[in-house]
This record gives C-alpha cells, sequence and structure tokens, in this order.
C-alpha cells in the first residue's frame, strides 16, 4: 500500500483553502441576508450567520471592521454586506469575513415577531394580571427537552434547594416544524392533570430560528389560559421570546428558573428555628407577665375578702329594685289616670247623647224651615198677585171694559181706515163677545 498518495486532513484544508483564496471571484462577494444567531460580544471579534429562505453561511466580523460600524446589528436584521470567502482550516468549514455591513430591512421572522408583539399588546395581552408563583411548591412541572442540559439544570438546582419538591417532566420538542404544536399540548395536558403548583417552560440558547416555536401566537396563547403559573425560561438573558412577554415570570436562564420555582430548603429550616426560637421566647415572656399579673392581683386587699366584691352589686341591685318598683307603681298611676280620662271622654262621646243633641238640632232647623217656608209662601203669593194685576191693567180686555174695541181682518188686528175695503168681513173684538161684520163703506179723516 503506497502511504504517499494520502493526504492528510491539514493538507486537504490548506488546499480547499487556497482555492477559495486565490479564487478572484470570492475575494470580494457582496450578500444580502438576514442576521441570524448575533450575541454582541462588545470589544471583542463577532460571530454570527447569514441566511435568506433556503441557505445559511457562517460569518466572522473582526473588532477592528466592527468598529467603524454606524448602527448596531441585531437578530433578524436584513443587512448588506461585503467581505471574502475562505475557509476555517481547523474546523474545515467555509465561512464570509465580512469588512462591511449596512441595514437593508428587517427579516421575514423578526418581522413576524414585532407584528406579534404589536398584536398582542393592543389585545392588552401584556397587561393582564400576572399569577403569583407558589412559595411552597409541592409538585413543578417542566416542559422541555428530554435530552438538553435545561432539565438537567432544573433538576440539579431543585434538588439542591428544595430536595422536597417532586418534578415531573413533559418532555416536548422545542425547535422545528412541530415543535409549537408539542409545546400546546403539553402546557394543555399539565392543565388537564391539574395538581401542579408551577409550570416551567424551557430550552437553551439558538438563533431566532431556532427560538420561533416560542414567538408563534398558539404557544402565547396556550400560556396566557394556563390556571398553573408559568415561568418561562426561554434561550439566553439577552433573548426574550413573546412566550417570555406573556408568561407569569420570565427567568433569564433555567437555573433561574429553577430558582424562581422554588425556595431554599436550607434557609427555611433556619428561619422556622428562628421563628420557633422567637416564639418561646416570647410565649414565655407572655407566660411571666401573665404570673406576674396573678400575683399582684391575689396581693390586692379586696382579693383577701373576694365576698366583698358582692357588697358593692348587692347594694346596687337593691337600688335598682326600689327604682323599678317607684317606676313600676309610677306607670300604674300614669295608666289609671289614662284609662279614667278616656272614660270620661267616651262617656261625653256617648252615641245616645249625640242623637239627642242631633235630635234636637234636627227639630230647631225642621221650626226654622217651616217658618221659612211659610215666610216665603206669602212672599210668593203677594208678588203673584202684584204680576197679576199689572197684567191685568195692561190686558186688551180691560181696554175693552171702559167702552174700546178690537177689529180684526183675516186675523190680523188693523186700526187704520187705510186698511179697510169695500165689502171687506171683519171681527169686532168686545168685551163680552165678537161681532162678525161687513164695511159697506171708508171714510178718512178730513175727507
Amino acid at each position: 500500500m503506497q502511504r504517499d498518495k494520502y493526504l492528510t486532513v491539514t493538507a486537504l484544508s490548506q488546499y480547499i483553502k487556497r482555492k477559495f483564496d486565490v479564487d478572484p471571484y470570492l475575494g470580494r462577494v457582496y450578500l444580502v441576508g438576514e442576521i441570524s444567531n448575533f450575541r454582541m460580544r462588545p470589544n471583542a471579534h463577532q460571530y454570527f450567520s447569514l441566511k435568506d429562505d433556503n441557505s445559511k453561511i457562517s460569518a466572522i466580523m473582526f473588532k477592528s471592521a466592527f468598529s467603524k460600524l454606524k448602527f448596531a446589528p441585531q437578530e433578524g436584521m436584513k443587512v448588506l454586506i461585503t467581505g471574502r470567502i475562505s475557509v476555517y482550516e481547523p474546523s474545515g468549514t467555509y465561512q464570509i469575513y465580512v469588512e462591511g455591513m449596512e441595514p437593508d430591512g428587517i427579516g421575514s421572522l423578526y418581522q413576524a415577531y414585532e407584528q406579534l408583539k404589536e398584536k398582542l399588546q393592543l389585545e392588552g395581552v401584556f397587561d393582564l394580571p400576572k399569577q403569583p408563583i407558589s412559595q411552597f411548591p409541592k409538585r413543578i412541572a417542566v416542559i422541555t427537552s428530554e435530552s438538553g442540559a435545561v432539565i438537567r439544570d432544573i433538576i440539579t438546582t431543585t434538588m439542591r434547594r428544595f430536595p422536597i419538591v417532586q418534578l415531573v417532566l413533559y418532555p416536548a420538542t422545542v425547535q422545528g416544524d412541530k415543535a409549537a404544536d408539542d409545546i400546546v399540548r403539553q402546557i394543555r395536558r399539565v392543565n388537564e392533570d391539574g395538581n401542579f403548583d408551577t409550570l416551567i417552560i424551557g430550552r437553551g440558547g439558538g438563533s431566532i430560528e431556532d427560538l420561533w416555536p416560542f414567538n408563534e401566537e398558539r404557544v402565547a396563547r396556550a400560556i396566557v389560559e394556563s390556571d398553573i403559573p408559568v415561568i418561562s425560561s426561554v434561550g439566553h438573558e439577552t433573548d426574550t421570546t413573546i412566550a417570555d412577554l406573556v408568561a407569569d415570570v420570565r427567568a433569564a436562564t433555567p437555573t433561574a428558573a429553577a430558582e424562581l420555582a422554588t425556595p431554599e430548603l436550607d434557609q427555611l429550616l433556619l428561619k422556622i428555628s428562628e421563628l420557633r426560637n422567637r416564639l418561646y421566647t416570647n410565649q414565655k415572656r407572655q407566660i411571666r407577665l401573665l404570673l406576674e399579673q396573678v400575683s399582684n392581683i391575689k396581693q390586692r386587699p379586696i382579693m383577701r375578702n373576694p365576698q366583698r366584691l358582692y357588697d358593692v352589686y348587692l347594694q346596687k341591685l337593691d337600688q335598682l329594685k326600689n327604682g323599678l318598683m317607684v317606676n313600676y307603681r309610677q306607670i300604674l298611676r300614669n295608666f289609671n289616670n289614662e284609662l279614667v280620662f278616656t272614660k270620661q271622654r267616651l262617656i261625653h262621646s256617648s252615641p245616645r247623647i249625640l242623637v239627642n243633641q242631633q235630635q234636637i238640632e234636627l227639630q230647631t232647623l225642621t221650626d226654622k224651615l217651616q217658618v221659612n217656608f211659610k215666610t216665603e209662601i206669602v212672599k210668593k203669593q203677594n208678588q203673584f198677585q202684584n204680576n197679576i194685576d199689572k197684567l191685568d191693567s195692561l190686558s186688551p180686555l180691560k181696554t175693552l171694559s171702559r167702552g174700546y174695541s178690537v177689529v180684526s181682518k183675516d186675523n190680523q188686528v188693523i186700526n187704520q181706515s187705510k186698511d179697510f175695503r169695500k165689502e171687506d168681513a171683519i171681527t169686532i173684538q168686545v168685551t163680552d163677545g165678537k161681532i162678525e161684520a161687513t164695511v159697506n163703506e171708508v171714510k178718512e179723516d178730513g175727507k
């Protein structure tokens, strides 16, 4: 076997690197993409990725070039990058060495994150009352990957601080397309079981793509609807997901989540011991004070002859009895006087007396009515006679009795000669009857 034809890994990496370095097309590359997996490293080289919908490339920007930027790069920001492509020999991976960077808008995931955040903010979801975390939990549910470092950190911290609590893992996929549905399903399972004091949801750090299931609206809604208080521990301290914003408490790390969910047993036992000692001391002091009070009371003169305590009360009881009898007699006298007075009123208000008085008044009114009636009759009779006399004086018959007569023709009274014609039939009314006559001749005065 000829070993000289075999290359070492280092030799191959150096060869490939040289190919990249001498390629004129890779010496000056202009890329547009979205920043991913970016973590600000103060005063140091910056390592991150640049991606689009289908591909991703590792990127490094040395401190000298990064210090010249006029803006602060952020996760999810869409940028225009100038640089060169080369190979990093120790790992055999190719990457872009960024020499210049300019912002070019916001990436799709970051934009979706901001839009959902704004939507929930307008709905008031972030302002809903937060549920308090139990101070002394008995059972804690944990939703995370069963193989990740998160569950190990939580178990280690919890067992160190509060080993009497029971941890129950609800394993879930925390990265990828199916992660959001899996997390929602486990949240609902925990609430259906219902016998937990606290729920921790967590995963380790990663890019915005890795953490994206915790920015899904359905995950946020499931956390808000949870009846069990939720502690969110997603990503690193600089990461903030929608799940962090809607949870009852946000923890920077899984270890911090375990510390927020549990008290420290040693400190609790120490505090209980202190409280017990304080309680014992206070009880002894209270008992001593009470015994001193009892001793002082026993030394009082009145306590040497306890029966004297009743002398004052007996005397006061006699006074009250005498006062009660006096008041009772006075009340009886008042009732008796009122009864006599009421009886006199009833006598004066007897219906028989009232009837007699009314009968006398009725008789008086009857007599007055008869007198007034007779007087009125006489008055009316006199008025009637006067009217008769007046009518009689005005009556035509009265005139006829003095020798006058009334002549009428066709039932019309006539009193002028011009109204008569020869041969007219006329009626002459005299005092005791009528005369039917015919006109023979009509003569007017002066002719």
